[in-house]
Parts: C-alpha cells; structure tokens; sequence
C-alpha cells in the first residue's frame, strides 16, 4: 500500500509556501545589504577635526583622503612637494606617495624592521651611506627628494609601472610589493592636489 505523503505544499497551499520564501529571500537580501553598507560606512576612518596647513602650497585637510587622516595627509604632502620642486608630474608624485604607503603606511617611522634594521623615515631608505644622514631620512621632504632623485636616474624609468618604478628604488624582496597600494596613492595625490593622476607611464 502507497504510504500518503505530508508536505507543507499540500496542507498549506502552494501560494502560501511562495509568499513565506519570498518574505525569507527579502530578509537576507535586506540584512545583506545593511551589513554592506555598514562595511562601507566604517571602511573611512574618523578623522580628528581639525584645521587645514599648508604644505608647499598644498592644503591638508582633517581627511580622510585616500582612507588617511591629516597627520599622514602631511608626509604625503612632503612627497608631492618634494616631487613638484623637481619637475615631476601626478604620476611619479604618486609612485612616490605609492612607495611610502608601502614602507611605513605614511607614519615617519623611527625604526626599522628584520630586514633592515637600520632602516627610518617614511621610505625606510637605509643607513649605509646611500641615503644621507639620520636627519635627512627622518626629514620627510628629504627623503623624497633622495627617493626621486635615484628613481629619475634609473635608465627606462618611464616606461616602468608604478611598482617596477618603487621597486627599482626600494629594491624589494618583492617587485610587485606596492602594486596595492596605488589606488590609494592616487587618491591622495588628486584629492590634495586637484591632479587627475593617470595609469600610463609618466612624461615627468
């Protein structure tokens, strides 16, 4: 003898169970979407009010500006100053920005690390002669200038992408290293500089 199946199609009706999916899938696509826009809400940090400085003629804000606040907003300017003073173009400035995003996270750092202990300042450069003083590599303005200074002496520089660029400078365990840092790099440049920053190889 068949044995008489029970499901909640038939005891409540096919509309029914439709409607009660329908109500679940808008639930989670509803929480979905808040903690999506929860993730967004919190990925910016909040930055302390403050008033803008000024910067070789560059206006810091409180931020945030490429997710940073105005105390690394000011080393980045230093950068882009540096770089200005040389006659490098939006891009380079921001293969500048770039590198020190990924030596020290903007943060003018006053130690090293395994690899390099001896290494300070925004770009890490190294106490073996090649970077100048303990004073010239804490010096954020320095330090660029001795950063692009190497980088625009380096044959086929313009043709190099923005990590080969940092790296033919940093020399890298990695070359690819600070290829994820140059959204946030060019964010910054053109959010302090009003500069559309391109992805192509630079003329400057």
């Amino acid at each position: 003898m068949r044995r008489a199946g029970i499901t909640i199609a038939s005891v409540f009706g096919a509309g029914v169970v439709a409607a009660v999916i329908g109500v679940v899938v808008v639930v989670v696509i509803a929480v979905h979407s808040l903690t999506g826009a929860a993730r967004e809400v919190t990925a910016a940090p909040a930055c302390p009010e403050k008033p803008s400085v000024t910067i070789g003629g560059i206006v810091v804000p409180a931020g945030p500006v490429g997710g940073f606040c105005q105390d690394r907003l000011v080393n980045a300017a230093h950068v882009i100053d540096a770089a200005q003073a040389l006659g490098i173009g939006p891009h380079t400035q921001a293969v500048g920005v770039m590198t020190a995003i990924g030596e020290s996270s903007l943060v003018n750092l006053d130690h090293g690390d395994a690899a390099g202990p001896d290494s300070r300042g925004l770009f890490q450069q190294r106490d073996n002669g090649a970077w100048g003083t303990y004073e010239q590599r804490m010096d954020p303005y320095t330090a660029a200038t001795m950063f692009y200074t190497k980088l625009v002496k380096t044959p086929g520089w313009k043709t190099m992408s923005p990590t080969e660029m940092a790296h033919a400078v940093q020399i890298n365990a990695d070359p690819d290293h600070y290829a994820k840092f140059w959204p946030e790099a060019k964010a910054v440049v053109e959010g302090l500089t009003g500069q559309t920053v391109p992805d192509t190889a630079p003329q400057g």
